[in-house]
């Protein structure tokens, strides 16, 4: 479906692999920080969800994992926490 240039700069293909899983997680975040009725298991659900998402593209990217868990879970915590059902 989708394929990388065929180049000898890996810079370029690292690139477009750290924005496409970005795309990727952002938006299941954005979709799945909705789930719940109240703000509180919103907030929990889009923690788990960022911590998650936030660990992977971390791993992936060549940084810490525990700091992608804490910046992505306390960004899917207010996004869960400030959507509406």
């Amino acid at each position: 479906m989708f394929s990388l240039p065929q180049s000898d700069n890996t810079e370029t293909q690292s690139m477009i692999r750290k924005i496409a899983l970005s795309l990727v997680a952002g938006s299941m975040l954005t979709v799945l920080a909705g789930c719940g009725y109240s703000p509180g298991t919103r907030a929990v659900t889009g923690g788990a969800l960022g911590a998650g998402a936030g660990a992977g593209i971390a791993a992936v990217t060549g940084g810490r994992p525990l700091t992608g868990a804490l910046i992505g879970g306390g960004i899917g915590a207010a996004g869960g926490a400030l959507t509406a059902p």
